[in-house]
């Protein structure tokens, strides 16, 4: 396959999101904050102690693109299983750590790529000084995780209840306690299940800090709803160039929010990874069953890593448009065939009985292009 469908990014420069300056730290091998991808990341549902079952959820985590992976370490064995966990994946891991702050020095002990805390809750600063030693001994950042719902006492009888200057200042207050060790190798979460609370949230933090973000709608609920509210709420932040690592919190399979994840960039042009199709929604001009198509395509193509544009189009009114832009298209036709677009140029029929195998070919002969180049 020749050619190279035009940059639509080149001829539309309002497309083009200035991400907010915030300095770099590494999870691992993961860069995250400054010029770096937006991370993509999930949490495991597994008892981390299960080894073989978490490390079968990190490995199908790894496998849908995931670029980070937390897992819960809220007793010993959990801690004592990472060592084994960490020796069996590639993708770094991070550890949720909650009140102990033991289980936050085991963890970076053997091998977590980063902690997730709130210096807060593990019992003031002499705590607090453990963690980061351990942290600093292991090459281990931190995440300071502050959650709408589990604010300190203190300031929720200062502010009455949850909102967002509570949690910037709760934010603050637990970098401070970071900094006062020396130690700024830190990102920020401030999430809440309320999506108003959550972007004003982080939009005051950006003003306050140049730690990276990481971006979440906590307890956003299940697949239909949770991919809803992640999407505005997330997606706000995103535009306005906010957000150095995201999580889509679901109540699913957690390879759904790899999926959500990067379909989220994607759409944003934050990030490339996949096959991006670019579907109809079908209408009495459809030429072939768009719906059925695009469920086969997406479930065949869902093994491809390169960034590639399909269109999948019912009709002739939008499909040769929509074709110049995608790496590969096929737009419908009538009498039982549609037309095949390579790199954004026509190149011939194709019978609808056997159109999905050929665009599945030229997929992935354009997705084996880009690998070897």
């Amino acid at each position: 396959m020749s050619g190279t469908p035009k940059d639509i990014n080149s001829i539309r420069p309002w497309r083009t999101i200035e991400r907010r300056k915030s300095r770099k730290i590494k999870v691992g091998k993961v860069e995250v904050g400054g010029d770096a991808p937006i991370a993509v990341q999930s949490m495991t549902n597994t008892l981390t102690h299960d080894v073989d079952a978490t490390v079968g959820q990190v490995l199908a985590l790894q496998e849908a693109g995931a670029d980070i992976v937390r897992v819960s370490v809220p007793d010993p064995d959990s801690s004592a299983a990472l060592r084994s966990i960490v020796d069996q994946v590639q993708v770094p891991l991070v550890a949720d750590i909650h009140f102990h702050y033991k289980r936050g020095v085991e963890a970076a002990d053997q091998g977590a790529a980063c902690l997730r805390i709130n210096p807060g809750n593990i019992g003031g600063q002499h705590r607090v000084k453990e963690v980061v030693a351990a942290a600093r001994a292991n090459g281990c950042s931190i995440r300071i995780g502050v959650n709408g719902g589990s604010l300190e006492r203190e300031l929720l009888e200062k502010y009455g209840e949850p909102c967002p200057d509570a949690m910037v200042e709760s934010a603050l207050m637990h970098a401070r306690m970071l900094d006062d060790e020396n130690f700024h190798d830190y990102k920020i979460s401030v999430k809440a299940s309320d999506v108003f609370m959550t972007v004003a949230a982080y939009h005051q933090l950006a003003d306050a800090t140049d730690a990276p973000l990481h971006l979440g709608i906590t307890e956003a609920g299940g697949l239909r709803i949770g991919t809803v509210k992640s999407s505005i709420g997330m997606g706000n932040l995103l535009w306005a160039g906010i957000g150095d690592t995201i999580r889509v919190s679901l109540s699913a399979d957690p390879v759904e929010e790899i999926k959500v994840g990067f379909d989220m960039l994607k759409s944003l042009g934050l990030r490339t990874r996949g096959v991006n199709i670019i579907s109809c929604p079908s209408c009495a001009r459809q030429g072939f069953d768009v719906i059925k198509t695009v469920q086969i395509l997406e479930e065949r193509l869902a093994h491809i890593s390169q960034p590639i544009t399909l269109s999948i189009i019912g009709c002739v009114v939008n499909g040769p448009g929509e074709a110049m832009f995608t790496d590969v298209g096929f737009t419908g036709g009538s009498a039982g065939y549609g037309m095949m677009y390579h790199a954004g140029k026509k190149t011939g029929k194709t019978d609808n009985d056997v159109m999905v195998d050929e665009i599945v070919a030229a997929v992935e002969e354009r997705a084996a292009g880009l690998a070897d180049a």
